[in-house]
């Protein structure tokens, strides 16, 4: 008698046999496979005195942050061991905190400065971080900056 029957009909599936997962070879090579997380935070919606003229030093203005971030993942990862996993909320609330809670003459500045942060954790290999500085220019729905980081 074949017990299992549902790993040869569906054979990329995970499926429940006799209370045990059972996976076909397929998954299990697809497990064994994946080697890179990429954790995206896109449309960070942040206020911040930004820039260095007489009006822009007064007032916060609006900035966009999207950032990228690579780190290998593992077994524990794949198999849902939180502990094993970056923690984005703590990367999102440092750039947080520092965007809001600074100020910055330069683009340049505060997007190194938001890098350094996404950066910081030994685990990542790559990161980058664009920050969008809507209505700079009169004509320009925004002005943007893109810095990358990789681990050398």
């Amino acid at each position: 008698m074949n017990y299992d029957w549902d790993v040869k009909k569906y054979p990329s599936k995970m499926v429940y046999f006799r209370g045990r997962l059972r996976t076909s070879e397929k998954t299990r090579r697809f497990i064994m496979t994946i080697s890179n997380a990429i954790i995206k935070i896109t449309n960070l919606r942040l206020r911040t005195y930004i820039g260095f003229n007489p009006d822009e030093r007064e007032k916060k203005q609006d900035v966009v942050i999207n950032a990228e971030i690579h780190y290998p993942t593992s077994r524990d990862c794949l198999s849902d061991n939180v502990s094993a996993a970056l923690d984005y909320k703590q990367i999102t609330k440092k750039v947080i905190q520092h965007v809001e809670e600074g100020q910055f003459l330069l683009l340049e500045k505060l997007v190194a400065d938001v890098l350094q942060i996404c950066a910081e954790p030994a685990c990542v290999t790559h990161a980058q971080v664009t920050v969008d500085k809507p209505h700079a220019l009169r004509f320009a729905d925004s002005v943007s900056l893109t810095l990358q980081y990789h681990k050398s």
